[in-house]
């Protein structure tokens, strides 16, 4: 039953992005799509061009596990001036694989101590979204402290981090609002690690392979999105409060056109009283009306 709900819901986002009022604006149509919803939702489009769009720009919304693109960001420019190569060798404790949190690294080696790579942690933190695997990543970075002054050396500003993992899951009704971002500033990041030169190429390279294929939420961004179309996202996602709310539902990302053309997009939806299905939908219709808005 929850399948088919939830199918209907893409089929009805797809439906609107496909009857859009002609000479609507696409502030307009997010507007319109996003007006009824038990959620506050902030969106940013930022064009390789420059080109700006934004929907409920003003609020701090919690990051949740899309931190992890920052976090990674912090770690490579550490392994680049530090000449530390992707296939470096970690040793994990098994006191750092913490249970009762999301880790798919602790559990393909349960009770164990386990030597990996910084490039296995780096894609277990991205595309799989392993939370145990972003605290050691922090500390591989020097602290969240670090991890938060390192973005802003990049000229990003608007954005707080201050939380690992392991606090936010201590105050889990508090302080995953301390690790905020608004939807421009998270876009505006994608673009400096997308355009700039960070770090080396083979840095570089393997962070967005990584990106594209982050296996989480193929149901947001990517959700009614072409086959042909490249996206290359981090996803973040909260528990509910006890009265049922959802704190967070995010998903940012660089999306590539056929033709080579690219925009970067966050979609965070905050506070929702809407079911996960429900939030996924809202995050794909989003991609879709803005997709068709470029392509049009």
């Amino acid at each position: 039953m929850k399948i088919r709900y939830f199918l209907a819901s893409i089929v009805c986002c797809y439906t609107f992005a496909c009857v859009q009022a002609q000479g609507q604006t696409l502030e307009s149509r997010l507007a319109d799509f996003l007006k009824d919803k038990k959620a506050a939702v902030g969106v940013a489009v930022l064009t390789d061009k420059n080109e700006v769009v934004l929907h409920g720009n003003s609020v701090h919304y919690p990051l949740l596990s899309v931190f992890k693109f920052h976090v990674a960001l912090a770690v490579l420019d550490k392994m680049d001036r530090g000449n530390i190569a992707l296939d470096s060798i970690v040793h994990v404790k098994v006191s750092q694989l913490h249970p009762d949190t999301y880790s798919p690294l602790r559990q393909k080696y349960p009770n164990q101590d386990v030597d990996i790579s910084l490039k296995e942690l780096l894609q277990y933190s991205i595309s799989l979204s392993d939370n145990n695997v972003c605290d050691i990543l922090i500390e591989q970075a020097g602290g969240i402290k670090q991890v938060n002054d390192y973005i802003k050396s990049l000229g990003v500003n608007d954005f707080n981090l201050s939380e690992t993992e392991v606090s936010m899951h201590l105050a889990p009704q508090e302080s995953p609002y301390l690790n905020w971002s608004t939807p421009e500033e998270m876009v505006r990041l994608l673009k400096i690690a997308d355009e700039r030169t960070l770090f080396r190429p083979q840095y570089k390279d393997f962070l967005w392979q990584t990106m594209m294929e982050t296996s989480t939420g193929n149901n947001k961004l990517k959700g009614l999105l072409p086959p042909d179309v490249a996206v290359g996202h981090k996803t973040g996602s909260s528990d509910r409060t006890p009265d049922g709310v959802k704190i967070a539902d995010n998903n940012a990302g660089l999306v590539i056109l056929p033709d080579g053309r690219k925009y970067y997009i966050a979609v965070f939806v905050m506070d929702s009283r809407e079911t996960d299905e429900d939030n996924a939908a809202i995050i794909a219709g989003v991609s879709r009306i803005v997709y068709d808005d470029r392509v049009e």
